[in-house]
């Protein structure tokens, strides 16, 4: 699906990007959107888990660190680590056609 999906380098996966309306998309176009990203979607909890563990793995250095700057990185990145698992959350719980047309209905709002 060139075009509907591009990449989100923080999240790690591609996430959908309409530009149409959801309606406007014919019927094959929308199973063919909603297939490819039930695809991306099943790959969500892979990613998260190795976010957790690399968070994980944080938290243990973080445990053994004496060094106050070095600390205040790791805590930093866990952060945004968990940032990112909770994106991936949310991304993974929404219901492909309604988050769809609601992406396009906010977009025909800003136009």
């Amino acid at each position: 699906m060139n075009g509907i999906f591009i990449d989100d380098k923080r999240l790690g996966i591609r996430v959908p990007h309409l530009d149409k309306p959801w309606e406007d998309y014919s019927p094959n176009e929308q199973e063919a959107i909603l297939l490819e990203w039930e695809t991306i979607r099943g790959m969500i909890p892979d990613r998260i888990a190795a976010l957790e563990r690399e968070i994980n793995k944080k938290q243990d250095a973080l445990g053994e660190e004496h060094d106050f700057e070095r600390s205040c990185q790791l805590n930093a990145d866990i952060a945004e680590l968990a940032s990112i698992v909770n994106d991936l959350w949310i991304w993974y719980r929404i219901s492909p056609h309604v988050s769809f047309e609601k992406e396009a209905a906010v977009k025909r709002k800003i136009r």
